[in-house]
């Protein structure tokens, strides 16, 4: 009897259930506990790839990209709705040539003279400023040798002037140097090189130290970099020749303007758009 009770204890304990959850069965999935991350739209994203778009790299400033585009940065942060123009994110793809209806617009309206002088300073962070009574009236137009006058204007294409009158230091190299290298000594004036508008003054541009980019026509830009001090504002119409800074060192090792023309936001040679001297 005792070994029989024993037997049927020892049944009655194999066959018992285990209450609780069923064991989780591998079926080749492997579960790491980590989520997977959630795809981010960026915004734009669906315009990438697309002629007159950008997609931001790293590194990238919207002052940069409208130089490269040969644009204002102020019409393309409002061609793009940007409430802040230093909030722009890696993989965000930005109209960079205006829409249909905003052509007419971008062209810069007509140069006015001024009819007075300003009173106040160039506002920008990091650029020493004069006063604006120093820049007017505006410096004469040099007169380029009879000789060898710029080259006639044609459609779009403009005679430009020399910025500076010292000698090239650095010539263009698309590769390392956009522009030329003109030297000089700190406070040399710096003209305009053909008339047009102020779309950027400030120093926001790394390299290029105290800088100054004029928009001639809906083809050309000018920059005008390294300088001591800016004279002239963001959208203030210039004359050629006129004095809009004054030369210096910022950002650099020695004192010189870097001078750039670019023709539809590539830099071009400028020797090749200025009088021989």
């Amino acid at each position: 009897m005792t070994l029989l009770a024993v037997l049927l204890v020892t049944a009655g304990c194999s066959t018992r259930r285990v209450s609780g959850p069923a064991p989780v069965e591998d079926r080749g999935v492997v579960r790491t506990g980590v989520e997977p991350p959630a795809v981010v739209v960026m915004p734009g994203s669906e315009n990438a790839g697309k002629p007159g778009y950008y997609t931001v790299k790293a590194g990238d400033t919207l002052f940069r990209i409208a130089l490269d585009n040969g644009q204002n940065w102020r019409d393309i942060q409002t061609w793009n709705n940007l409430a802040n123009a230093n909030s722009i994110e890696i993989g965000q793809v930005l109209r960079v040539l205006p829409p249909v209806s905003a052509t007419a617009a971008s062209t810069p309206p007509p140069v006015v003279a001024p009819t007075g002088p300003a009173t106040s300073p160039v506002a920008s962070s990091g650029v020493t400023a004069r006063p604006l009574t120093e820049a007017a009236p505006p410096t004469p137009i040099p007169a380029a040798p009879p000789a060898q006058p710029p080259a006639a204007a044609g459609g779009d294409e403009i005679g430009f002037i020399w910025p500076a009158q010292g000698s090239v230091i650095t010539p263009f190299d698309e590769a390392n140097n956009k522009g030329v290298s003109i030297a000089g000594k700190v406070g040399d004036p710096v003209l305009a090189a053909a008339d047009g508008r102020v779309v950027y003054a400030g120093a926001g541009l790394r390299g290029y130290g105290n800088l100054i980019i004029l928009k001639h026509n809906n083809t050309y830009l000018t920059a005008y970099a390294h300088n001591q001090a800016l004279l002239v504002r963001e959208d203030q119409a210039v004359r050629q020749g006129q004095k809009i800074a004054e030369m210096g060192s910022s950002d650099t090792d020695r004192v010189k303007l870097h001078f750039e023309v670019r023709r539809l936001g590539k830099p071009v040679d400028p020797m090749g758009h200025l009088p021989k001297r």
